[in-house]
């Protein structure tokens, strides 16, 4: 599922270091914490669908890292720069074993299917 992201060659070479290094150090902390945790949601302050998808975990009993960056009218900027990362409009972002999987929403449907848990399931031993 390949998605449109403007190719580098279609960016002058004078910006392209800008382009790549824009917001780069939010991006790069989440990069990091999706590789050091099963389970990671990023979210926001003051939006109810974070607290949705932490509560659904707890309940679950699964464990998760939360990262959250700012509120509706605070570090936007900073939140935009994931949303262009990882192509994903919305918070919370959850992902699963580096796998981004969607919202809060999604987290519950794999949730009552039992695809996180198979998910988060150990790989069986050959």
């Amino acid at each position: 599922m390949p998605r449109a992201v403007l190719a580098e060659e279609s960016i002058h070479p004078a910006v392209r270091e800008r382009v790549a290094l824009h917001q780069s150090a939010i991006v790069r902390e989440v990069q990091e914490a999706v590789a050091a945790h099963p389970v990671v949601v990023v979210g926001m302050a003051m939006n109810p669908f974070p607290r949705k998808a932490r509560r659904l975990l707890d309940a679950a009993g699964i464990a998760h890292h939360y990262l959250g960056y700012g509120s509706y009218l605070s570090q936007w900027r900073r939140r935009n720069a994931l949303k262009m990362w990882t192509g994903w409009p919305t918070f919370p972002m959850v992902f699963v074993q580096g796998r981004l999987i969607g919202g809060a929403d999604d987290l519950e449907r794999l949730l009552a299917s039992g695809e996180l848990q198979r998910l988060l399931a150990p790989a069986p031993q050959p």
